[in-house]
């Protein structure tokens, strides 16, 4: 039997796949977050109001993944993964 799929549907499975993926980035990027960055920024990522750092508010991942990595104040993501930055900016990326 042969399974023929429409561009439509691998698109479909991609996606999916994509989001399964963003997910799990964003799990693991919670987890990075409370361990180096929320004793700063707090729980929420709203930080102190003596903070005067760039809103992530209404960035995209990819936004906030060059934010956090070109940061030059952020000495304890230098201990990170290029795939940790990555997830924590997934994970930063879904809050409000």
């Amino acid at each position: 039997m042969k399974i023929v799929l429409s561009g439509i549907a691998i698109g479909a499975m991609l996606c999916l796949v994509g989001s399964a993926s963003r997910a799990q980035d964003a799990a693991n990027g919670e987890k990075t977050y409370k361990a180096k960055c929320a004793a700063c920024h707090g729980a929420d990522a709203a930080g102190k109001p003596a903070m005067k750092s760039p809103s992530i508010k209404g960035k995209t991942a990819d936004e906030i993944q060059k934010v956090i990595s070109t940061s030059p104040k952020h000495t304890s993501l230098k201990s990170l993964t290029a795939d940790q930055v990555k997830e924590l900016a997934a994970y930063l990326g879904t809050l409000k």
